[in-house]
């Protein structure tokens, strides 16, 4: 029964009902709550028309009222009416339930009444802190409101029930867990109290003594009071009036009030409501079994997010693990290339100074000879020998003359790393999506010139050129299909739309090159285009307001554009695979904005099964 304690509560003072009456909208309210939420309106403004509360007030009249609601759109609660000298400019205040309530516009006037019983001021409004219907009060004031026991007594069990565990009701100090009930007294005692106040003797002898859960049943089902008539208080309800909508008297009846309604037994309407709420609930019970049933899926979802988190955490630092090894590798494999060429570069200079060492230690060896042969004074004896040395000299001076003096190796690595290829697939590197998907365009891949906004799915250019720009996310498997509706067409241009790789052309139409496949349009006519190609003119164009769809079918390798929900040709390309980017090329003339995350249209998945 907790799950419906804010049932049981006033919108106005957030407590319980305490002797609640029913307002025509059938909300309810406290009658002291009711009393303080009333606001007094012009003579001006105050229809004589319009009955009392208690008159059965129709749609229409609530329709009138309406345009003398309290009730403020601009800060969802009430407000003054402007200019009214009863509540000019009074602040409103919330109930400890959030709803945003007046304080009187003057203390009510000293009274040993009853807040129904007090008068009054004439013309007083109340308006519903629920619904902010608005009504007239008449002369009967709050008495003109029916009260509704029932929800009395439904306050009174859940009351009970909630201060059911069953504790003592006469222990001075901690109340102890009651033992048993007095039917006649209706009194829990425990056993020291009941021996003490309850003697099982005397009159008290023939007291029925029942156990706690027992005399709690017994409580909820004894009498309650019976409603009185809101007009006439000595008299008990006995009919109903089908098109009031609400239980009258036999006193009602003789006045008239209901002459020409359809009015029934008490009883019969009684049972019939009954049935009729009881099949309504099996309705409703049978939505809250749904929902009790959803709650629970949704809480083994939670779970199961967060053990599929912590699985597909592990398989991505293991995936990212594995390329980080391979890089390694591949690093240890380039190094020791490098190592293998500073090895040989080594080698061949050191080959070098070596047999430039012996060369250049014979050319010394002979140059000192025929230094000491030039000193020599003897004629013959030098000629003898000197045709011999002048050819050895030219001899070694041709040998030191034939690139010996010039080096083998040159000290630069001739080995240039291509790291681009890699680093832009890391760039690529993402989350490849098979089901339906939420993206944005990408500022960090978009041309300089692109403008965006609305969180990056809105598109411009500050360029008469065409700009490109990609969506943030890749696909390589599954069908994906996105719209991009036009919110400016000026003069006439031609934008593209598509997919394209990350590396397109982005200073360009999409579709100018190789790396994309894309759609252009006019106000006539469309044309499909790649690598510079122009395929299948179309007649049909764009305006503002406009939408493009585009789908692209990985399973069937295919990529197909839509205007306005229509096919815009044949399918636009066939054999595509691999990392595709939702792409758009356009111009300072053109703003679009991206829709995604939607479904692939009804017409082309019944297709799709049937193929």
């Amino acid at each position: 029964m907790e799950e419906m304690e804010e049932e049981l509560k006033c919108p106005v003072c957030g407590s319980f009902y305490r002797e609640p009456i029913i307002l025509p909208c059938s909300h309810n309210l406290c009658q002291a709550c009711a009393r303080n939420i009333l606001v007094q309106t012009p003579e001006s403004e105050s229809p004589q028309s319009h009955r009392a509360a208690g008159s059965g007030v129709s749609d229409y009249d609530y329709l009138d009222l309406d345009k003398m609601s309290l009730y403020s759109e601009a800060d969802s609660g009430y407000g003054s009416y402007g200019g009214f000298a009863s509540a000019p400019t009074t602040p409103c205040q919330k109930s400890p339930n959030g709803v945003r309530v007046f304080p009187p516009a003057m203390p009510p006037p000293a009274t040993h009444l009853s807040p129904a019983l007090a008068p009054v001021p004439r013309n007083s409004c109340i308006t519903c802190p629920q619904c902010h219907r608005s009504l007239i009060l008449d002369d009967r004031g709050l008495r003109g409101f029916p009260k509704n026991r029932v929800l009395e007594g439904v306050i009174d069990r859940y009351q009970q029930s909630k201060a059911a565990a069953l504790k003592c009701q006469l222990c001075e100090k901690a109340p102890k867990e009651a033992t048993v009930m007095c039917e006649q007294c209706d009194v829990f005692y425990c056993d020291p109290c009941r021996l003490r106040c309850h003697p099982p003797r005397g009159p008290l002898a023939k007291h029925r003594l029942v156990p706690p859960a027992q005399g709690r049943v017994s409580r909820r089902l004894s009498p309650r009071k019976v409603s009185t008539c809101t007009d006439h208080e000595l008299e008990n309800h006995s009919m109903y009036c089908v098109q009031c909508k609400m239980p009258v008297c036999y006193q009602c009846l003789e006045e008239g009030k209901h002459s020409s309604h359809e009015v029934k037994a008490l009883g019969a309407m009684w049972k019939l409501h009954k049935s009729q709420l009881s099949q309504a609930l099996n309705g409703l019970s049978d939505r809250a079994k749904e929902a009790k049933e959803f709650l629970v899926q949704l809480r083994n979802m939670v779970q199961q997010i967060q053990e599929n988190s912590v699985e597909f955490e592990a398989c991505l630092v293991a995936q990212c693990d594995a390329l980080i090894d391979a890089l390694n590798r591949r690093k240890a494999q380039l190094l020791a290339r490098v190592n293998k060429e500073h090895e040989h570069k080594l080698k061949v200079v050191r080959d070098q100074i070596s047999h430039c060492t012996v060369k250049l230690r014979q050319t010394t060896g002979l140059m000192e000879y025929c230094l000491e042969v030039i000193k020599e004074n003897d004629p013959s004896g030098f000629l003898q020998i000197s045709d011999a040395l002048i050819r050895r000299v030219h001899l070694t001076e041709d040998q030191w003359g034939k690139g010996t003096l010039t080096p083998r190796m040159t000290t630069d690595f001739d080995l240039s790393l291509d790291n681009s290829p890699l680093l832009q697939s890391i760039h690529q590197l993402d989350f490849v999506q098979v089901k339906v998907a939420w993206f944005a365009f990408d500022p960090g891949s978009a041309h300089s010139d692109i403008i965006l906004s609305n969180d990056n799915l809105t598109v411009t250019c500050s360029s008469y050129d065409d700009r490109v720009v990609l969506g943030k996310t890749g696909f390589s498997k599954g069908i994906h299909y996105w719209e991009l509706t036009v919110d400016r067409y000026d003069n006439h241009p031609d934008p593209a739309f598509g997919v394209a790789r990350m590396d397109v052309m982005k200073d360009v139409m999409l579709g100018k090159d190789d790396k994309a496949w894309a759609m252009y349009v006019d106000n006539n006519r469309s044309w499909f285009m790649h690598n510079n190609s122009h395929t299948n003119r179309t007649e049909g164009g764009i305006t503002k307001g406009a939408t493009i769809g585009v789908l692209l079918d990985l399973n069937r390798k295919n990529l197909t554009f839509f205007i306005n929900d229509e096919q815009q040709g044949p399918i636009a390309f066939d054999n595509v695979e691999g990392l595709f980017f939702p792409a758009v090329s356009l111009n300072r003339n053109v703003q679009v904005t991206l829709h995604t995350g939607l479904p692939v249209p009804d017409f082309y998945s019944s297709r799709a099964s049937i193929a």
